[in-house]
């Protein structure tokens, strides 16, 4: 019998990704959602009631392609993911802090902290779903939607690269100090995810810990149709 994806998600090694993650800023997780999973998120995208936003990316100059932010109550799913994967994360986050000379600042359950949004006047949910088809792209960018942000969010691959899409590598640049950036560009199978950082992340150096930024994006699908999951922690004003 499947494991529940609660049971899945405090399956998942741990360990090894927050060692990825504070060795390489991001950190890739298996393949996670089923198949069926996958689908029944898809299908939610023709939902109207589902959503309580539609971006064109194009009219903002984002991109080329279309992204949906979720109503709240959010899938099931979806609710999962948020709830199941930020208790690991916020360990990461506080950690971080801590390099940087900074107090933890990040509750161990999602629930307290989204009452910090909440107090901000940050009310709104913000997991989204993306979809891109031919000559659809995403211009580099960070999600920060108000003064109170998570510092990591994580994407999953909805379809399958090379099957029903080719092109659409997730791109992440980091901006070093005084030193050119440096580009990942990241295929995804279908049901599995990347965590990586919203704004920036410590790097170790000769004189301690600094910071370096990060954006992220996608590249150029070049045939079919791409469908992605964005879970951001964070909610928005």
């Amino acid at each position: 019998m499947l494991e529940r994806l609660a049971d899945r998600i405090a399956a998942l090694p741990w360990e090894h990704l927050q060692q990825e993650l504070d060795e390489k800023g991001y950190a890739s997780i298996p393949p996670l959602l089923t198949l069926e999973e996958c689908e029944a998120l898809v299908d939610t995208y023709g939902q109207r009631d589902r959503f309580r936003s539609t971006i064109d990316m194009a009219r903002y100059r984002f991109g080329i392609g279309q992204y949906k932010y979720y109503a709240a109550p959010l899938p099931d799913a979806l609710e999962q993911l948020r709830v199941g994967l930020y208790p690991e994360l916020a360990k990461t986050a506080n950690r971080w802090r801590e390099r940087l000379g900074l107090a933890a600042a990040y509750p161990s359950d999602l629930h307290s902290f989204l009452d910090t949004c909440h107090q901000s006047g940050q009310l709104r949910p913000t997991p989204l779903i993306l979809k891109y088809e031919a000559d659809g792209y995403n211009c580099l960018h960070q999600d920060l939607y108000g003064e109170v942000f998570f510092p990591f969010q994580v994407v999953f691959a909805l379809n399958q690269k090379g099957v029903d899409y080719t092109g659409g590598e997730f791109l992440l640049v980091e901006q070093r100090p005084r030193a050119q950036s440096r580009g990942h560009a990241i295929a995804l199978e279908q049901g599995a995810g990347l965590i990586f950082p919203t704004n920036h992340r410590p790097v170790s150096g000769s004189r301690g810990y600094y910071k370096t930024t990060l954006r992220h994006g996608v590249s150029t699908i070049t045939s079919g149709t791409r469908y992605s999951l964005g879970i951001i922690f964070h909610d928005a004003t």
